[in-house]
């Protein structure tokens, strides 16, 4: 685990929500509230290692360690659970995801104090994790007969042949989710594969386990069956095979080079897997763009969640006809965001997760200014501010050769360059092996449409940062290229899950010679069908 700072001895004791509590003191969750959640882990192991607030450095609470014998344990009862649940109807597990959103909205303040307090986020940004919950929940609840009914298909003889797909769950889904969304990523993939009939062992990120296991107390209060959720904790080096090993289907969102490993690994056991990967996202200012809109949408685009958010830019192209405008308004926005630690509303941004992350950051910038890049606003460690803040930074001038340039940063770092033609624009964002996600600013949307069929990402957001695609669940969110694999949300994002099972019913006719029929001569009479159908227009 990252180094953190020695932790205070002070026995002064919160709950999980405190919105007067300073920050920077001493801080200790209330260890009733902290066992209640880590008792959910499944773990014999009689190990912990402790979890840290990175606002402060001060130690959360003690995470129980699971082995793998307790990842074997844990896929028992998944599996125990998932035979009942699988033949549960949909109206029930509706009924159950929309107890979930009330549960969700009702309880929104705890949830945000949690996650602020695990990740270091400001309380805005922390915001979107119950709000997505929730939108996902409800989408899922009110949409569930849409993607899961059988649905009737087209027989190869009208009338004689009737066809049937049915939407067969495919068992038990591991789910590996990361640190940056910690309430939103832990829940968000597992709903759609609850909906569908599964049951879900999940191994969130050693960092943020607290808010994982909220999500799961949560599921539990809605009404969801003991034994259908099940959460493990441990490092992925040492639980990821076990978890493999024994899945059904894999979902992971995390870094490429780990995506690339869970693949093979699930190729060889010829099981599915979605898997969200890195990203360097491109946004354009076209020379058309409303420019104020654009600056305050480029500091979301950017900043949100310090910059560690997989669909978050890291370069942007401006148009030579507004750059010199349009960077005086982006840049005075960036040096007027207000830097607060805390779990209080008003802060424009949080803090990095860790030292890693910081060491990252702090990397990157360095190389790029060594090299001849110039800092336009931020630029610099805040320690005053808490263990792992850094400036929301804006860098001009980078060039290939630099760190920046191509790799992902995940922190709070933008890059601009100018560019002369959209053709040119397009053709630098399409650059490197992602495509995640991608934004594009202009007053004529009909253009901008046409741009962004051009452009190499998985999602496209229009006059928007990320929140248009993100928050609309009815369509399908993941990455092109070494982005990832498979989709989120939508039909898509439940449909993987699920395994086709096509059923058919043959009347009076078999697909054989009848009535004395020689082979030749059946041959000739399902060719003139074939003929036959055609002229008659059928597929």
């Amino acid at each position: 685990m990252t180094a953190q700072p020695e932790p205070s001895h002070s026995s002064e004791q919160v709950g999980p929500a405190d919105p007067e509590h300073d920050p920077r003191a001493s801080y200790a969750l209330d260890q009733a509230y902290a066992r209640s959640l880590t008792n959910r882990v499944v773990s014999t192991s009689g190990q912990t290692v402790p979890t840290y607030s990175p606002i402060s450095g001060q130690p959360l609470a003690m995470i129980p360690q699971s082995s793998e014998a307790d990842v074997r344990e844990a896929f028992a009862r998944a599996r125990h659970a998932q035979q009942a649940w699988s033949r549960t109807s949909l109206e029930h597990r509706s009924e159950l995801l929309l107890r979930l959103h009330d549960l969700v909205i009702e309880r929104q303040d705890e949830i945000l104090d949690l996650i602020c307090w695990e990740s270091g986020k400001a309380r805005k940004h922390a915001f979107d994790e119950p709000l997505h919950i929730a939108l996902t929940a409800r989408y899922y609840a009110r949409t569930a007969h849409d993607h899961l009914d059988t649905e009737r298909k087209l027989g190869v003889v009208p009338g004689l042949t009737r066809v049937e797909v049915n939407h067969v769950p495919k068992g038990v889904v591991g789910i590996i989710s990361p640190w940056n969304y910690p309430f939103t990523m832990a829940l968000c993939d597992g709903i759609p594969a609850l909906l569908a009939g599964n049951a879900v062992v999940t191994k969130p990120d050693a960092q943020t386990m607290l808010s994982a296991l909220l999500g799961a107390q949560l599921l539990e209060e809605a009404g969801f069956p003991s034994g259908l959720w099940n959460v493990v904790a441990g490092p992925g080096r040492e639980l990821g095979t076990p978890i493999i090993e024994r899945a059904d289907y894999i979902c992971f969102t995390g870094s490429t080079a780990t995506g690339k490993i869970i693949a093979k690994q699930c190729a060889d056991r010829l099981i599915g897997c979605s898997l969200e990967l890195g990203g360097k996202n491109p946004i354009m200012i076209l020379r058309d763009a409303d420019l104020d809109r654009a600056a305050e949408g480029a500091v979301r685009a950017s900043f949100s969640n310090a910059g560690q958010l997989c669909v978050s830019m890291e370069r942007m192209f401006v148009a030579d006809q507004v750059y010199d405008r349009f960077k005086a308004l982006f840049v005075e926005r960036v040096r007027g965001m207000a830097l607060r630690p805390g779990i209080e509303w008003g802060s424009d941004m949080g803090s990095l997760i860790s030292q890693d992350q910081l060491d990252t950051v702090t990397a990157h910038v360095q190389d790029a200014v060594a090299k001849g890049a110039t800092v336009l606003a931020g630029g610099n460690a805040r320690p005053d501010l808490g263990p792992f803040f850094y400036e929301p930074t804006v860098l001009e001038g980078v060039t290939p050769e630099m760190t920046c340039f191509g790799q992902e940063t995940f922190g709070p770092v933008i890059s601009l360059y100018r560019f002369h033609d959209e053709a040119d624009a397009v053709s630098r964002a399409n650059a490197g092996e992602y495509g995640l996600n991608a934004s594009i600013y202009s007053r004529d949307t009909k253009r901008a449409r046409a741009i962004a069929r051009q452009v190499k990402c998985g999602t496209v957001n229009i006059n928007e940062a990320f929140g248009a695609t993100f928050a609309s669940i009815d369509s399908p969110m993941g990455g092109m290229r070494e982005s990832g694999m498979g989709r989120r949300q939508g039909s898509e994002g439940v449909l993987r899950y699920t395994e086709s099972q096509s059923v058919a019913v043959q009347r009076l006719i078999r697909f054989a010679p009848m009535f004395g029929m020689k082979d030749e001569t059946y041959a000739k009479v399902m060719t003139a069908n074939l003929r036959l159908m055609k002229k008659l227009g059928r597929a």
